[in-house]
């Protein structure tokens, strides 16, 4: 296994990342058999696990912490904060407040006294950067966090939040984890040349499109179980399945598994430290430990740059991030007295 710097942290990583997010009720609802999992990706080399307390509303955490006693600390261990955990309106976002508490609910829940890296999930437009990043730096002085991060944050609010960090002395956002795979490479444009410049490491998820790269959503074929159960419909884009058509012959003249082929792609751009794997069995997690040493030659990542070109991507994941200015659609149009006035 050859580890990688998490930006300029000085922690070690392994270039696959365990996300947690399948154990527990949303996917694999035995505890013993995702624990299972879990060490046998510790014994893979893997040394880098990442959950989050919104996962199955907190049973994620719950099942890493039961996994790592004994090997707390041989892991680099990642957890999230910000999404809804409850009706009230103040257990979510990324204020002092709700930091505070959720930290220590996380940390009960994941057995330890203290979280390697600590991540925004979500942006939160309605809470000041400078609250959030003040809160986290109680959090690292205290010792219950080591490093802070984000997901999903466009490349303006990181070099924002950068600043703030500088002008008020604050610890800044070691990390950044966007989505990221041969499908969508819009991060290329300029969250990842960010993250080099400000030195953050890269925890990059669903490197296999949402499922779209694993070879079994093909065109022409009726496979609707994924898609009815979670309610994806980039499963059924025409456009990335077709995209998944012309890659599979690249796959294929690689001498490669189109799953293997998209996690060495994912794991080949020099911004990218890691990236997270989602195993829901032990077959899933065997299949994706198989491509662990390939490296993919210029011609092979020539080719899939024919097909999706760098800085591009081909249709959206359901679960990718909106900010308000797009979720919204008050945001994006006058009001109707205005247009009438017009």
């Amino acid at each position: 296994m050859q580890y990688r710097n998490l930006g300029r942290t000085g922690i070690k990583v392994s270039p696959y990342a365990l996300g947690a997010m399948m154990f527990g009720a949303l996917g694999n609802p035995d505890h013993i058999d995702s624990i299972k999992i879990i060490h046998k990706a510790l014994d893979a080399g893997i040394n880098f696990i990442d959950t989050a307390d919104v996962y199955a509303h907190g049973e994620s955490e719950e099942i890493v912490g039961k996994a790592l006693k004994g090997r707390r600390d041989d892991v680099v261990l990642a957890t999230k904060v910000s999404l809804s955990m409850g009706d009230d309106p103040n257990q979510r976002g990324a204020s002092r407040r709700w930091i505070t508490t959720a930290v220590e609910n996380s940390l009960r829940r994941l057995q330890t006294d203290h979280i390697d890296l600590y991540q925004m999930q979500r942006p939160d437009p309605d809470t000041d950067i400078e609250e959030t990043l003040s809160a986290l730096s109680d959090l690292i002085r205290s010792g219950k966090v080591r490093a802070v991060g984000t997901s999903t944050m466009d490349a303006s609010d990181i070099v924002k939040a950068q600043w703030v960090a500088e002008r008020r002395g604050v610890e800044r956002f070691r990390t950044e984890q966007p989505p990221y795979s041969i499908l969508d490479r819009g991060i290329e444009r300029e969250v990842l040349p960010l993250a080099q410049e400000y030195g953050m490491g890269t925890l990059v998820y669903s490197p296999l499109a949402g499922g779209m790269l694993t070879g079994n959503y093909r065109k022409g074929q009726q496979n609707s179980t994924h898609r009815s159960q979670y309610g994806f419909r980039h499963l059924a884009d025409e456009r990335r399945m077709e995209a998944v058509e012309q890659l599979i012959p690249v796959a294929q003249d690689a001498g490669i598994p189109l799953t293997q082929l998209a996690m060495a792609f994912a794991v080949a751009h020099p911004g990218v430290t890691s990236a997270l794997i989602g195993p829901r069995t032990m077959e899933h997690l065997d299949s994706t430990l198989a491509g662990l040493d390939v490296t993919l030659t210029d011609e092979t990542l020539d080719r899939i740059d024919a097909i999706v070109p760098p800085g591009y991507g081909v249709g959206r994941l359901d679960m990718a991030y909106n900010p308000p200015a797009i979720e919204q659609a008050a945001l994006r149009r006058r009001p109707v007295n205005e247009r009438a006035a017009a």
